[in-house]
């Protein structure tokens, strides 16, 4: 009886993935042993197609449909109006992961999740003279990387982002009608409820007046 290859298979997967190995370890490197997806006894074969003349999972237009076989909650967000161009077929999960092993959080292919992000938002990277400490600390603290219901894939819509960590005491960013302004006349700034009606240097600022964001 031939030998069967993949999670489903009656050989072990430590088997499995050592036909494998004997090759191509050059390819995986050192830290797929231990790493979130060996110690799941994720099979080679559980994503690579040996028997092809071009493996799903090593062309970036068929790659994401291989990875969402199992990680379902991260396809869900891909088809959400704001995400990565993945179902466009210009993008792979691996331009952020490293699926065979990685020393970082979630497979990471950088150390950190801003470095990763930085490899294709640069602008965004800085140093600023005026520096946002969630921007400095983590992306993901007002990002969502696979997908989001909101513009710039952002976790909220502003204010209720801002006011996460910004109280709104004192502050325009409460909802205001026509009623409630002094000339009867409607404000962009008040109605418009957005903090980046003003502040539009979130990520940082260079002015020497921008401590504020605001320029």
């Amino acid at each position: 009886m031939p030998i069967r290859f993949g999670s489903d298979s009656g050989t072990e997967i430590s088997v499995q993935n050592g036909m494998c190995l004997d090759c191509h370890t050059g390819n995986t490197g050192s830290s797929w042993h231990g790493s979130a997806h060996d110690d799941n006894e994720v099979a080679c074969a559980d994503c690579h197609d040996s028997h092809v003349a071009h493996d799903p999972v090593l062309q970036i237009a068929t790659q994401p449909e291989v990875c969402f076989d199992c990680h379902k909650q991260q396809r869900s967000q891909s088809l959400k109006p704001y995400a990565h161009p993945m179902a466009d077929g210009k993008m792979a999960c691996t331009g952020c992961h490293a699926p065979h092993g990685e020393t970082t959080d979630s497979l990471l292919a950088r150390q950190t999740i801003n470095d990763t992000c930085y490899e294709c938002h640069a602008e965004k990277r800085g140093p600023y003279l005026w520096e946002h400490a969630p921007v400095v600390e983590d992306c993901s603290n007002c990002h969502d990387p696979h997908g989001s219901n909101h513009p710039a894939m952002l976790s909220k819509r502003a204010p209720l982002l801002c006011q996460s960590c910004h109280s709104q005491a004192g502050h325009p960013s409460v909802a205001y009608t026509d009623s409630g302004l002094a000339d009867g006349t409607a404000s962009q700034y008040l109605l418009g409820q957005s903090c980046s009606n003003c502040h539009t240097q979130v990520h940082g600022s260079n002015h020497p007046s921008g401590s504020r964001l605001m320029r």
